[in-house]
């Protein structure tokens, strides 16, 4: 077959053959088309959604590059019979498209990856969401510029004359533009030491900065406060400041003083009894944490007892909800005992005219 073939690929002309190409290439052009769609259909079917879109990253550069490839071969048969200067045109354009061909696949997987990376799978914990896109955005940076240098460097441009005279710009720049690099390495480290992430609630001690974070930039991050409104802080505050996340606490903490009337201190020890089996007893009261109800002092108006322990939630709302019902079941007890609580009195003796006279008489 191919030695019959052979003959016949001589006895063509040159626009004869340039059509053949032509046919070729249209042919490769769509069996590649249709071969990558028949893959897309059937990793879509085998639930495989990261080989989908990854072949879904590589589609579109991948055609492109084929239509690239082809138009030069053409236009490079069509200069060596009509143009011989379009030859070389031709072969100088390709290298530089594929370079740019290459970089937009590189981003397009880059995008996949952080997607992928964002949703566990089986031996692999999910990344966190803000970390994924910093990384995807720093791998982003460094292909983008590789590809600028590579092109730099394929029209005859000096990249080493670049890269000092952007050193020294750098440091120009560095200067100029401090507290904008503070921010952005501010931000990278709340990447890198994942102090917070978005939707966390977190505050500081040291400034006035209570919310939820909504979004973490390069320069700052956007918390909205609990009255709605929006706070930008720059990423160079959480370097110098104590923060508190309080979303990723472990249980909630119920701290109490209670106080009772000093006729009632008998029923001090039972009533502080009975308060502690309650609350051992209690569903949403986390045992195996710290949990005390003692006598604390005699005050001036009352006998004081605390009660101190965690509950298995963390959710705010339902915390409160709990709350109440413990307040309400020591007010029980203490009710159940004949006691009372405590509040601040005087005592005021007040004497008759008479009791006056005889006493200073």
């Amino acid at each position: 077959m191919l030695k019959e073939l052979i003959p016949l690929l001589e006895s063509i002309d040159g626009s004869q053959l340039l059509l053949l190409k032509i046919v070729l290439l249209l042919a490769l052009v769509i069996v590649a088309q249709w071969s990558t769609g028949r893959w897309m259909y059937r990793f879509a079917r085998s639930q495989q959604p990261s080989d989908l879109k990854l072949l879904q990253a590589a589609r579109r550069p991948l055609l492109a590059g084929m239509w690239l490839l082809g138009f030069t071969w053409v236009g490079e048969v069509v200069g060596s019979t009509y143009a011989a200067w379009s030859t070389a045109f031709w072969g100088n354009i390709r290298e530089p498209v594929l370079v740019i061909l290459l970089a937009w696949f590189v981003l397009r997987l880059i995008t996949v990856l952080q997607a992928v990376l964002v949703r566990p799978s089986s031996g692999r914990l999910a990344w966190d969401a803000a970390t994924a896109e910093a990384v995807g955005k720093v791998l982003k940076i460094v292909v983008v510029i590789s590809a600028i240098l590579i092109l730099m460097q394929l029209f005859g441009l000096s990249v080493s004359g670049v890269l000092a005279f952007g050193g020294v710009g750098g440091i120009a720049i560095g200067f100029a533009a401090k507290d904008m690099l503070a921010n952005f390495f501010g931000g990278l480290m709340i990447y890198m030491d994942r102090q917070f992430a978005v939707g966390d609630w977190i505050r500081s001690p040291d400034k006035e900065i209570e919310g939820t974070v909504e979004h973490i930039g390069w320069r700052v991050t956007r918390i909205r406060t609990f009255d709605n409104r929006p706070l930008y802080v720059p990423n160079a505050t959480f370097a110098n400041i104590a923060v508190e996340n309080p979303s990723r606490m472990s249980n909630r903490r119920f701290y109490e003083t209670f106080g009772l009337r000093y006729e009632d201190r008998a029923q001090a020890d039972i009533i502080v009894a009975d308060i502690k089996n309650m609350l051992l007893a209690h569903p949403a009261i986390d045992t195996s944490q710290t949990l005390m109800v003692n006598l604390n002092q005699f005050n001036q108006h009352s006998v004081d007892f605390f009660v101190y322990c965690f509950t298995k939630t963390t959710v705010w709302t339902e915390f409160h909800v709990i709350k109440q019902e413990l307040l309400q079941a020591i007010a029980e007890l203490v009710e159940q005992h004949g006691a009372e609580f405590a509040f601040p009195t005087q005592t005021l003796f007040m004497q008759t005219p008479e009791a006056v006279k005889n006493h200073a008489g």
